[in-house]
């Protein structure tokens, strides 16, 4: 019994050649869908379809380009069949005091992590609304919600993109279409890696920074991209038909977010 309703669903996974999309594009392959993988690495999206299979095709692509986004969703209805699921995980990182920012780190950061959920929810949903069904879950952080020192870009960005990602569940909930959010902690991806400036970087992480105001990971652990993979699949299956427009946080409690 397929209680996900997964099992021959077509998905669309952004940001698919690394980290938590590529750990996504897996999940979804494994309960049996198939997947339009998009990144603009091309190297990287085409090597996690060689390794998962027939299940998936590599699409090239930015998703801040709009024209482009909407030809991916062109062609993957065209080659795999109707999307019922979008996974809007693409997503940049840029760190540094708002003094520091410069103009051009603050427009790419919200071209991809802001405008890319629009572009690609939007194609998205101008096919789902007409068959009365489907899924679209964005990964945002838990920045969203958390002011975080160093990162007023990134964190600006996502709580832009859950917001949408909200309202756009409310307009469509009258056809059937659920929208969800998920909301990673520290996650141990090279983005994440990124930000250290040694080994002991995770340590770091874990026991929290009160110089930056942050507090530690009270389950003493780093999120896997398997673990946000785990949340944005439930969220997209029919074990979820009842939910949307809900937040999920999965940090291992760094929040304390009740």
């Amino acid at each position: 019994m397929n209680r996900t309703g997964i099992g021959g669903a077509v998905a669309i996974v952004t940001g698919a050649g690394q980290g938590i999309g590529a750990a996504v594009t897996r999940a979804l392959v494994e309960l049996g869908a198939t997947v339009a993988a998009v990144d603009r690495n091309s190297e990287q999206v085409e090597a996690v379809a060689a390794e998962l299979g027939d299940q998936v095709r590599a699409f090239q692509a930015d998703v801040a380009d709009a024209a482009a986004a909407a030809e991916v969703v062109e062609q993957a209805e065209a080659e795999l069949g109707p999307v019922e699921v979008l996974a809007n995980v693409a997503g940049v990182l840029q760190v540094g005091t708002v003094q520091e920012i410069t103009d051009e780190d603050w427009q790419r950061t919200f071209a991809v992590n802001t405008t890319g959920v629009f572009n690609f929810s939007r194609a998205v949903a101008e096919r789902m609304i007409p068959r009365k069904r489907g899924s679209i879950v964005t990964v945002s952080s838990n920045a969203a919600g958390v002011p975080r020192h160093g990162m007023a870009a990134y964190a600006a960005s996502k709580a832009a993109a859950t917001m949408f990602t909200k309202s756009l569940g409310l307009e469509l909930a009258e056809h059937g279409i659920r929208c969800n959010v998920v909301a990673p902690g520290s996650t141990d991806t090279d983005m994440q890696r990124g930000m250290w400036a040694d080994e002991r970087g995770a340590e770091r992480v874990i026991a929290g920074s009160p110089e930056a105001f942050k507090v530690g990971i009270p389950l003493r652990k780093l999120a896997t991209p398997e673990d946000i993979a785990d949340a944005v699949v439930f969220l997209a299956s029919e074990q979820a038909k009842h939910i949307t427009m809900h937040d999920l946080y999965v940090d291992g409690g760094a929040t304390l977010r009740a």
